[in-house]
């Protein structure tokens, strides 16, 4: 299959628990009451005041790694969302549409999805006040898909061309489903090309928050570290509602304890992020609602099947079986996860309740090491993780202590995720035994991101840290990527069938699927949780205050 990779490490510890909640503004202090007189009596109508401005107070953990929304590919993400747009969004899984409308009203494709089409939105402007066109698409997607942060999303495309002011065409070079790519977090924003050509004339032209999208909110102030203050664009192609809010102000605030006093204070209406072991405190409280949902982040561990006695699949199954799937889940996340059904985290494409699963069943690790030569256990293994996260330093020991009760020693060691990538890509033979990964697909399909990226084996592979050879595996994700757009049933039927000879294989371990938690307070309105967008905690047009 041809394939251009470009890929940015960006795996790093998340607090993966989204949780939000509210409530008003801090009280002001007691003020002793002025001496009353009476007012002349007058027939002069009175003039209401002007409506205070609705303000939105937000606590949020995500920091600014650029504000470039071409090379961005990080935690912004949160709020280039709320100032820029894509051709398209995807709706959260079980609407009645999979997607809504955005800067495009309308897109085909022909039979074989080699060519699509898209119908622009007449009217909009970006904030510079530049017109939205077909050309205006075509600068910024051209820029994205040659030297975006997420480029690689874009291999497929030969090139974007011009139909007419409002209409643009992609022509491929392998069958794609170019909605989703088009409705991606990255690599799919369309910017004002005036901002574009300033960009590339000045290096330093977005690093203090400089903006040039078309959504509902501008940026009219930022401070490194600690707020963005975001106002409605008054000429929003969306329009405008009384009781939507006039500004944004967030604060970027790390630590989880600390937004859970500001929102316990008042402080703030929204957070993002509060301890864990904190959640009963507002789970069963009545002012506010709690959502726990299905999330894009999906906790896997590579065995290097290069050497013995990892190269045996039946050493593999036996140290698949060994895994405490339950306690790793209640010790890494608190129990906010489910087990995993392979690679690809439930609820995004090609997921299926018909991927298998092992189960712990230590008689059963037993027998198979017995098979593979290996009674009694009697090697040792080298594991490691990103130092980052502290989810992996949670649930490893578990690994440890269950592979000894097998006669397996196991060694782990935290080590910087550039330091662990590197040793795992420039030298497998003498990597390490097992490693330990946090992964989520860039856009929402799992197919041609996850099973591809992490176990579709090639000279150079992308991700594939098992180092994984299976030429069956191989020919079947070719074939459902072929499929994905022109029949997609046969397309999940071809990747059911890939990812269970992986899970039969045991190439990997397949640990668990995290869930998000939101906790909305009973002030605020409007709030629906997209398992696409897993780092846009909210998106401000949406909210409103309670009536």
């Amino acid at each position: 299959m041809k394939r251009f990779t470009l890929f940015v490490s960006l795996l790093v510890a998340l607090s993966l628990v989204l949780s939000a909640c509210g409530g008003g503004a801090v009280p002001e202090a007691p003020v002793e009451p002025a001496e009353v007189t009476e007012a002349p009596a007058t027939d002069a109508p009175v003039e209401e005041a002007p409506a205070a401005p609705s303000v939105l107070k937000i606590a949020n953990t995500a920091n600014i790694t650029t504000w470039d929304p071409i090379a961005s590919f990080s935690t912004e993400a949160a709020y280039m969302a709320n100032v820029y747009e894509q051709l398209l969004r995807i709706n959260p899984p079980g609407s009645a549409e999979q997607f809504t409308p955005l800067l495009a009203e309308s897109w085909e494709s022909n039979e074989d999805g080699t060519v699509w089409t898209f119908n622009l939105r007449e009217g909009v402007t970006f904030h510079d006040g530049e017109p939205m066109n077909a050309d205006a698409v075509i600068k910024s997607l051209d820029a994205a898909r040659t030297s975006g942060g997420a480029s690689f999303i874009w291999w497929m495309v030969e090139s974007i061309e011009a139909v007419d002011d409002l209409t643009v065409q992609f022509n491929l070079n392998a069958s794609a489903p170019i909605d989703l790519i088009a409705s991606s977090l990255y690599g799919a924003w369309i910017v004002s090309p005036k901002a574009l050509d300033t960009a590339a004339a000045d290096e330093n032209y977005w690093a203090n928050g400089v903006e040039a999208g078309t959504g509902p909110y501008v940026i009219e102030s930022y401070v490194p570290d600690q707020e963005i203050v975001f106002q409605k664009y008054e000429n929003y192609w969306g329009g405008w509602e009384d009781d939507q809010f006039d500004t944004v102000l967030v604060q970027i605030i790390p630590e989880a304890l600390t937004q859970q006093q500001l929102i316990e204070s008042g402080s703030v209406d929204l957070v993002t992020s509060i301890p864990r072991e904190n959640y009963g405190s507002f789970k069963d409280n009545p002012d506010y609602t709690y959502f726990e949902e299905p999330s894009f982040f999906n906790y896997v561990g590579f065995f290097n099947t290069t050497r013995a006695p990892l190269d045996n699949a039946k050493v593999r199954q036996a140290l698949s079986y060994a895994i405490p799937y339950e306690d790793i889940i209640q010790i890494g996340v608190k129990g906010l996860g489910t087990q995993s059904r392979g690679p690809v985290p439930a609820g995004v494409w090609p997921w299926s309740p018909d991927v298998n699963q092992y189960t712990y069943d230590l008689d059963k690790a037993k027998e198979l090491l017995a098979e593979a030569g290996y009674e009694g256990g009697g090697f040792s293994l080298r594991l490691t993780y990103a130092a980052e996260n502290a989810t992996h330093e949670a649930y490893a020991p578990l690994i440890k202590d269950a592979y000894a009760e097998l006669g397996v020693d196991v060694t782990i060691e935290a080590i910087a995720f550039g330091t662990q990538w590197a040793e795992a890509k420039n030298d497998p033979a003498n990597a390490q035994d097992m490693f330990l990964l946090l992964y989520w697909p860039t856009y929402s399909d799992a197919g041609s991101d996850n099973l591809w990226s992490m176990f579709y084996y090639t000279e150079k592979p992308f991700f594939n840290l098992s180092y994984w050879n299976n030429p069956e595996f191989n020919a079947l994700v070719d074939e459902a990527i072929e499929l994905t757009v022109s029949d997609p049933a046969t397309s999940q039927a071809k990747y059911v069938e890939a990812m269970n000879l992986l899970v039969e294989e045991a190439a990997g371990l397949f640990f668990f699927d995290t869930k998000a938690v939101f906790i909305i307070p009973n002030s605020i309105e409007g709030f629906q949780y997209n398992l696409n967008y897993p780092f846009v905690q909210y998106f401000f047009y949406d909210l409103r205050p309670a009536k």
